[in-house]
């Protein structure tokens, strides 16, 4: 950590200071200026909140210089983690490598044809990873369940009949074992990028987990929930930037492109962007989708529909068949120009 006294600091609130510091198990290093003492301590930073000091009198700032989050920081694997799937049906699919990966389905399970048809568009579009949600509305939490066992089922059929992995998501602790049962990816949504409990869960799956940022949640915490998983033993984490919270009202929320590039920065792990959901609407949606991947995103998640007028929830953010698959064409070629595969 880093204290920056105030000017004037006498010597007894400086030793005060560094006498705490020392009780706390840290190494101080003193630098008196002519104007500021900085001192400088090496410990336990990630176990100490910097408030503590900065209501000390005479401090006029304290900062941590490690972050709250070690596994998922880029330092813990500088090469980057790469993640791998592989079925007999399926094939292999890496995320975190050179190529682009597509992640697609419909927002909602209305049935079986339903659910048949939008998984063959997600195939023709170059889709590697089938999601769909459950019957749910997304308007209430309350709303929000996962997806049962005869659904499960049908979901992966729906998959491996077109050569795609499952993407299935988990909304409880309780639900990761019988997700994981029939998915080949776990997905943590955006209400739940915080639920603890469901994190440690997913944790101890044996299955990647795809963990979805928080409409107001910061990069750090993002991370820190990741931690979470990682800590629980569970190595193959991707995040998923999803859209935040603005002032905008014109769009559902609003994609944070930068965090990508950002994210890569700061953390080893493979990121995919979901510009469906950030903008909640299939007219702007493309154009975020080549910007996320412009701007470094490992894959796309993208939300398809045969006749997106009928869907039961969230129809407005489905693209429709021929505009996905127009989607994909440009995708490929903007890939190709940035050195990448499809």
């Amino acid at each position: 950590m880093i204290i920056i006294m105030e000017k004037g600091a006498t010597e007894e609130q400086i030793e005060a200071v560094i006498e705490k510091l020392i009780g706390l198990d840290f190494n101080v290093h003193r630098s008196t200026g002519a104007v500021h003492t900085v001192l400088g301590a090496v410990g336990p930073s990630e176990l100490v909140d910097p408030d503590e000091f900065k209501v000390m009198p005479g401090v006029m700032e304290c900062y941590r210089v490690m972050t709250p989050y070690q596994r998922a920081a880029r330092a813990a694997r500088p090469e980057g983690t790469r993640i791998r799937l592989a079925g007999e049906r399926e094939g292999e699919v890496e995320l975190g490598g050179t190529r682009v990966v597509l992640m697609a389905g419909p927002g909602s399970v209305e049935g079986e044809e339903q659910l048949f048809r939008c998984a063959e568009l997600a195939a023709r579009g170059g889709a590697k990873l089938f999601r769909a949600g459950g019957l749910r509305a997304h308007l209430s939490p309350a709303s929000l369940t996962g997806p049962d066992a005869d659904s499960l089922r049908l979901m992966k059929r729906a998959a491996s009949t077109f050569g795609m992995f499952l993407v299935g998501e988990v909304v409880e602790a309780d639900s990761v074992g019988i997700v994981e049962e029939h998915a080949d990816v776990l997905l943590v949504g955006s209400r739940n990028m915080q639920n603890y409990p469901l994190l440690r869960a997913a944790g101890r799956a044996r299955r990647p987990v795809l963990l979805k940022r928080a409409p107001a949640a910061t990069l750090q915490e993002l991370l820190v929930s990741a931690d979470m998983i990682l800590d629980a033993g569970n190595p193959d984490v991707i995040l998923c930037e999803r859209g935040v919270r603005t002032y905008g009202s014109y769009t559902k929320n609003t994609l944070d492109v930068t965090a990508i590039p950002a994210l890569h920065k700061l953390s080893h792990l493979p990121v995919m962007a979901d510009p469906c959901r950030a903008a909640g609407r299939r007219d702007i949606a493309p154009a975020l989708a080549l910007a996320a991947l412009a701007a470094g995103a490992d894959g796309l998640l993208l939300d398809v529909h045969p006749d997106p007028s009928k869907v039961l929830a969230e129809g407005a953010q489905s693209l429709e068949p021929e505009q996905f698959l127009e989607l994909a064409r440009q995708l490929r070629s903007l890939a190709a120009a940035l050195g990448r595969s499809f």
